[in-house]
């Protein structure tokens, strides 16, 4: 049996959540004003986001513990665990922690001794994470070898590009990476920053646009230069509160180009944080 595990940046699918068997989401912890959050399934995105827009001070979120991922294994003989980028959080380094102990303490249970377990840095967020653990699951069920799924998976990983688009600068201003006058002004004129991946896995400014339906063109065409044969891909969008964002985000696609499927999903906690009310998230 295989199992998959992503930390909650990471937007699990609805037929995701309900093959509870193969998939899991571990949470992370929210900090507001001191407060702790966890962010599994009893996340109030509305409740969260008035708190944020309410704090002076810039939200956080803290890595699941080394624990958190070990109670998930459940004697899998495949495990797979997917974290959000390693450039932006301690996840993947307690993933790994977690698969080290883990491998130590079975050394000598007959039981377990052929687990094998892979922690794949995303070098994504959200729905990156997603879109790896659909591949897994796709590679897992056809048949594959635990080495070639990570061989593959890892080629695909290489091949994903992420994108968002921010309709506040709030976070960014409170967390000190924007100064106010500049914050003051995109506001003002209403222009919205079009960010995306790096190869490395952290995250780049790729340009703007002024109001929201020419930053979701402009970030299609940015999409759309790095992704040959998009028929042959899964589009996957999420949103922070934003579901009319986001279903104009696959018109606008669709104008362009043809996929071979679309998915969209809310965001979860972590990405609520990174996303801020209406932001909107867009990978292939």
């Amino acid at each position: 049996m295989y199992r998959i595990l992503i930390d909650s940046c990471g937007e699990l699918f609805p037929e995701m959540v309900e093959d509870s068997e193969h998939f899991a989401s571990i949470p992370l912890t929210l900090e507001v004003d001191k407060e702790e959050i966890l962010d599994d399934e009893s996340f109030d995105q509305m409740a969260f986001l008035k708190k944020v827009k309410e704090s002076p001070t810039s939200p956080k979120s803290a890595c699941p513990s080394p624990d958190a991922y070990i109670r998930e294994f459940k004697g899998a003989d495949h495990i797979y665990i997917i974290t959000l980028s390693s450039k932006l959080s301690g996840s993947y380094n307690s993933a790994c922690l977690a698969r080290d102990i883990y491998l130590e303490d079975m050394e000598d249970d007959e039981d377990e001794e052929n687990t094998q377990i892979h922690v794949f840095d995303s070098k994504s967020a959200s729905i990156g994470q997603t879109l790896i653990g659909k591949k897994i699951a796709e590679l897992e069920e056809a048949g594959n070898s635990f080495e070639e799924v990570i061989k593959k998976t890892d080629a695909y990983i290489e091949e994903q590009h992420t994108f968002f688009i921010l309709e506040t600068l709030e976070t960014l201003q409170k967390a000190g990476r924007l100064s106010g006058v500049k914050a003051m002004l995109a506001n003002a004129l209403n222009i919205k920053p079009i960010m995306g991946s790096t190869p490395q896995g952290s995250i780049q400014q790729l340009g703007q646009g002024r109001g929201m339906i020419r930053a979701i063109d402009k970030m299609i065409d940015e999409m759309l230069k790095v992704t040959p044969h998009p028929e042959t891909r899964c589009l996957a969008i999420s949103h922070c509160n934003a579901p009319a964002t986001a279903e104009k985000v696959k018109e606008q696609a669709l104008k362009k180009a043809a996929f071979r499927e679309i998915k969209i999903v809310p965001t979860r906690g972590v990405s609520s944080m990174y996303a801020n009310d209406g932001g909107v998230i867009l990978v292939v």
